[in-house]
This record gives structure tokens, sequence and C-alpha cells, in this order.
């Protein structure tokens, strides 16, 4: 099915979001729509999916206007959408979730779950997708989570798959996974839009790439272009793609977590025996694939987990007699994993999301008992950091469900990185930003180190560890499995994030090199010799 769009225009009050878009998915084709957060991609997909109406301009399907009432005339015209915050209900099955809206039915009007059951499992045994058409959506792992959402839309016959950010929430293994699965889907003929702002995604994946700026087509770009040609094109002006640093200049340890264990819910330990320092003035990244300890080794620093053996202190303080906040007041900024859940209230402005831990402090609040608040103080206060951190909006006043997700990021890092800091802790700092925005967060997050802040990252991107670190702890399965200095390579981290230690990781790599360079010989000699 061929998807073109001529002139789409949308605005919201006076801000135009999309200014005369136009551009066409061709039949079989993975079209990537490239653009930096709040640059209108998720706006326009949304107005293809029917939850938008167009103010002007017109959508085509097979060269015949269209017009969508809602989300259910855009699935019955065979368009399918897997947002990038998925719309599953937690305590369902995996089978309900695909039937929710379309049930199918038996006589007198009685749901055929067997039919809808049969659906799922037909669907994940034609592209490997390996799903329990039984298990409760809280109970899947996120990657699992997304192949329900696009066996949801496959099992309504969906023609084109819109796939609005899909990678922002997944582990690299998972990323590839889903690569393969778009492939397939090509294959079978799917028309695929995916909406992303990852350059090395991309290249691997797409037929075609248009780009969007600030509302705008800005050009169209092929896969063969490098990343940096991406990234220009993307924020229009030149982006470093590595990040600037000096080396570290570390002082005394002034964090330091000890023998720390941490159970679940069902008395799983999840964080076993972990150690770490971390030096005033230095960074430690905190790698590995993600459900292996880190988000919990996070949480407890924070005070949401409480350890069943182990300390944390800060500044020879004992964090675990305090609570969340009492732990904020000592000087921890704290940047959450999952934004929407954790870092942001939806329905709040983005001024009251700005001031979310320190609404009740100077200049915050006055009189007695600081109950008093100062509204004026706080919008002053909200406005300079969003301008500081570059966050697209309209006013301070909107609520911050009326950002994207990237700036939701922004606001959230403003507001725990506007205070004097004796610990910044932030896991997944730049999940769903894009190259312009990274590399501001991390020139950010290496001015605080610089102040003398110790800091712990937790990324399961690689890039961003390599490009932030000054020491790097790997973790596999609640346990730090070593330590190692910044440089240390791709393949050693690999390794390691397989739960190899650290000494044998480098051993490992070493031989492995060895084999390459040994092959490369051979097939110059052979070369050679023809």
């Amino acid at each position: 099915m061929k998807l073109e769009l001529r002139g789409v225009t949308k605005r919201f009050g006076s801000f135009t979001a999309n200014d005369r878009i136009s551009l066409t998915v061709e039949p079989g084709e993975i079209h990537a729509l490239l653009g930096e957060n709040g640059a209108g991609k998720s706006t326009l997909m949304n107005t293809i999916y029917g939850l938008y109406s167009p103010d002007e301009g017109e959508i085509l399907l097979d060269e015949q206007p269209v017009s969508f009432n809602g989300p259910g005339d855009a699935v019955a015209a065979g368009i399918g959408m897997v947002h990038q915050h998925f719309m599953l209900i937690p305590v369902f099955t995996v089978t309900e979730s695909v039937a929710l809206g379309y049930e199918p039915t038996k006589t007198a009007g009685i749901l055929d779950f067997a039919q809808a059951r049969q659906k799922v499992l037909e669907i994940s045994a034609r592209f490997g997708f390996d799903v329990d058409p039984d298990a409760r959506i809280e109970d899947l792992p996120v990657g699992a989570q997304q192949r329900v959402e696009i066996i949801k839309a496959l099992s309504r016959d969906a023609k084109i798959l819109i796939l609005d950010e899909p990678t922002a929430v997944l582990t690299p293994q998972e990323t590839d996974e889903l690569i393969a699965i778009m492939r397939q889907l090509k294959e079978a003929g799917t028309s695929i839009v995916f909406i992303t702002h990852k350059l090395r995604e991309v290249r691997a994946i797409a037929d075609r790439i248009t780009v969007i700026r600030r509302g705008k087509v800005v050009g169209d770009a092929k896969p063969e272009s490098t990343e940096t040609e991406l990234a220009s094109l993307m924020v229009g002006r030149e982006v470093s793609l590595t990040t600037e640093k000096a080396p570290a200049d570390p002082g005394e340890i002034s964090f330091s977590v000890k023998d720390l264990t941490v159970l679940d819910a069902a008395d799983k330990v999840v964080l076993d025996d972990v150690s770490i320092d971390v030096h005033r003035g230095e960074i430690l990244a905190i790698a590995g694939v993600d459900g292996n300890g880190q988000s919990e080794l996070a949480e407890a620093i924070l005070g949401t987990r409480t350890p069943v053996t182990g300390t944390i202190t800060l500044d020879g303080q004992d964090l675990a007699a305090l609570n969340v906040k009492q732990r904020l007041r000592a000087g921890l900024g704290f940047v959450p994993e999952d934004r929407s859940t954790d870092g942001v209230i939806a329905g709040f402005s983005i001024t009251e999301n700005y001031v979310l831990d320190m609404y009740d402090q100077t200049p915050y609040a006055a009189g007695p008992g600081n109950i008093a608040l100062k509204p004026a103080a706080m919008r002053e206060a909200a406005q300079t950091q969003a301008e500081r951190f570059d966050v697209r909006m309209g006013t301070v006043d909107d609520p911050i469900s009326s950002l994207s997700g990237g700036n939701q990021q922004k606001v959230v890092l403003a507001r725990e990185m506007s205070r004097d800091l004796r610990l910044f802790v932030a896991s997944q700092p730049t999940r769903g930003l894009d190259v312009g925005s990274i590399e501001f967060v991390h020139r950010t997050i290496i001015e605080e180190r610089d102040k003398g802040t110790p800091c712990v990252i937790v990324s399961t991107e690689l890039d961003e560890v390599l490009n932030l670190a000054d020491r790097i702890a790997v973790m596999y399965r609640g346990r730090i499995v070593g330590i190692v200095p910044a440089g240390t390579s791709r393949d050693v981290l690999g390794l390691m994030m397989a739960g190899v230690p650290a000494e044998e990781a480098e051993k490992q790599a070493a031989e492995h090199h060895t084999v390459l360079a040994e092959a490369d010989d051979i097939a110059e000699a052979e070369e050679e010799q023809q």
C-alpha cells in the first residue's frame, strides 16, 4: 500500500507543529522519519493514524484521498501504529491485549478468545516473535511488550506500520531483534514508517530517509550518508558525535556502596554483594544489558528499595537512615530510568514539574515552615532552566504532557542539575533524546563532574558509556563483573556484559583479534597467489 502526504499542516493554537509536510512511502518500503525532539515527527504520525485531523493538506492511500475520524478508521484502512509509550494494560494477557477493541465473537456475541489466541500464535510463529499468548503484560520485558504491540497491528491486517521511536526503551540486543523483525515485515510486503533520532539504526535499516526540523521537511537523505551528515541535517548545525572532555582529576572517595544485597518482591536476589566507590570529580558508568541489577542499584541509592545487607554512604553520612526526600535534601540529584512514571506528573505544568522536589524550599516558598508558595519565582526559574536546556515548548504554564518525551527528559535533567549537588545519579540520562540534545546533556554532566561532584551514570548505550565514563563498572546478574578504565574496548565490555570476568574478557578479546588478523593474512596471501 502506498502512503502519500501532500502539504499536511497541523496547528495547536498559535504553534505550528507540522508545516506543509509532503512525503511518500512506497509499498514494501522502510521509510525513516528523522528529526530531533519536538520536530513534529510524532504529531505527523498521530495525524496519519487519525488521532489528529490535519488543518490543511491531504492524506492519500493508493492515490485515493482519505479522511479519518479516529484511529478506528485508520486501522480499517490498513494503518497500524506502535506508540513510543506502549498502549497496553498491565494486568491483561497477551491475547486479551491483542483482542482489545476488536474482539472476535461467537454466536450470541460471546467473546471468542480461542480465535484471538490462535491469531497471536500464528503471527508469532510467522515472524519468530516467541510471545506466549497467555503471559501477562506486566510480566513481559519491554522488548516482548513491543512485539505484542506489533502483533496487535498485524492482527488487524496493517499494510502500513508506523513505529514511533521503537528503540527508545530497548536494549542493544532487543534493537537488533527489532531490526530483524522490520526486515521480515518488509519482505512480507508491509510498508514501515520508522520514526527515530538514532543515526546508526537509520543507516542500518532505512530504504529512504526524510529529515524534519521544527515542523518542516528540510531534506531527504540516503542511508549511505554519514552519521555526521545526518546529524547536521537534523539539527541545522555541525554536531560532534563524540564528547570532548579533559581527563578526570579525581579527589577523595566521597560516595561508597559496600556489600549491598537487595531482594525483589518474590525474595529473589537482584543485587548480590555489590560494592562501588566513586571519587569526587569522576564519572563512574554502570554498564550492562538491561535487567541485570542496574535499575535496582539506582533505586537503592535513591531509597525506593531497601537493602537486606550493606551500606550506602555519602561524605561519611549513612544514607540508609534517610528517606527519599531527606536524601535529595542531602544533595542527591537523581534522574530516574522511566521519566513518564517516575520523573514527571503528566497533569502538572512544566513549572510545577520543575519544582517537584524543591517547591517548599527558598526561593520558591516563604513564611513559617515555608508554607507560602511563590509562583512567580517558580515560573521565572522554570523559564530560565527551560532556555538553558533548550526545552521546546509553548509556555512554562503548559502541562508537561504537551511536551515530547525528549523535552520532558530535559525538564527532569534541568530540575535535578539546577541544585547544589554532592552526588549525581542518572539512569539512562539521554534515553529518547536526539543527537543535539545528547551532546548538550553529556557536556552538562561533564561540567558537573568538573565541579568536583561524584557522578554515577547507568546506561545500556555503549556509546554513551564510552563517551562519558572515567571508569566503567559492568554488571551481570546482579553482581559487579569488574571495574575497568574508560579506554576499555567494546569487545572486552561486550564479553563482560555476558558475564565474563574482566581479565578473562581481555584475554578472549585479544585471542579473537589474533584469529581475525591471521584470517586476513591468509586471505591476502591467497589473493596474491591468484
